[in-house]
C-alpha cells in the first residue's frame, strides 16, 4: 500500500501538470566555422511534412490531443511535442508560442547553417541558389521513470538545392537529457541540444556534397 503511494506521488512530481498546451519558445546556440562558401540564396518554401497519428504505439511519433482530422495544416505545425503523465499516458500538447510554426524553427537553423560558412541568405527571388526544405521531424517526448524522466528530440529535413547548386542533402539530429520534472526549460533543453547536433551534422553533410 505505502508502495503504491510512493509510486503515485512520483508520478505526479514527474508528470506535473499536463493535460492542458504547454508554450515553449526554443532557443539555439550561435553556431561557428572556417569555411569560406559565398553565394545568395533564396529560401522558396518550407514545407512541414510530418506525419500525424491519432493514437501512435511510440511516443516519438508525433500525435494530438482530441481529433486529429479536424486540426488544421497551421495548427498542426504550431505542436512540437505531446505531455505524458507519470505513467506514461499521452496527455496535453507541448507548443511554440502562438504565433510560432516549426517552419521558422527551422528556417532559424538552415540560416544560420548556411550563414555561418559565408553564404548570404536573402529576400531576392532571383538570387543565384534556390532553397527548398521538406521538413520530415521536429518532435519531442519524454519517457518516465521512477525517479527521472528522460526527454528526447528529434529533427529531419531534406534540403534541395536549385539554380547553380543541384544538390539535395538529408539532415538529422536526436537528443536526450535527463531531469526531475517535466519543465518549460527541460522541453527547451531537449530541442536545444538537438539543434546543435542538427547545425554539426548539416555542415557535415554540406562538406560531403561540396558545398
Amino acid at each position: 500500500m505505502k508502495f503504491n503511494i510512493l509510486i503515485a506521488a512520483f508520478a505526479l512530481l514527474l508528470g506535473g501538470c499536463v493535460t492542458g498546451t504547454r508554450n515553449v519558445d526554443l532557443v539555439m546556440d550561435s553556431f561557428s566555422n572556417e569555411k569560406t562558401a559565398s553565394g545568395e540564396v533564396y529560401i522558396v518554401d518550407i514545407s512541414d511534412n510530418r506525419s500525424f497519428e491519432q493514437k501512435p504505439r511510440e511516443p516519438s511519433t508525433p500525435s494530438t490531443k482530441g481529433n486529429l482530422e479536424a486540426m488544421s495544416k497551421d495548427q498542426l505545425s504550431n505542436l512540437i511535442g505531446r505531455q505524458r503523465n507519470g505513467y506514461g499516458k499521452a496527455m496535453g500538447m507541448v507548443a511554440l508560442p502562438e504565433s510560432g510554426t516549426v517552419q521558422s524553427e527551422m528556417r532559424k537553423l538552415i540560416v544560420e547553417g548556411l550563414e555561418s560558412r559565408g553564404y548570404t541568405v536573402s529576400e531576392n527571388p532571383s538570387a543565384s541558389i534556390q532553397l527548398k526544405i521538406d521538413i520530415s521531424e521536429f518532435w519531442a517526448w519524454y519517457t518516465p521513470g521512477m525517479f527521472a524522466v528522460k526527454f528526447e528530440a528529434k529533427i529531419g529535413s531534406e534540403l534541395n538545392f536549385s539554380g547553380s547548386i543541384d544538390q539535395s542533402v538529408a539532415i538529422s539530429a536526436r537528443s536526450m537529457n535527463k531531469a526531475q520534472i517535466a519543465s518549460d526549460a527541460n522541453w527547451r533543453l531537449a530541442y536545444k541540444r538537438a539543434f546543435g547536433i542538427f547545425l554539426d551534422d548539416l555542415d557535415k553533410k554540406l562538406d560531403e556534397a561540396g558545398l
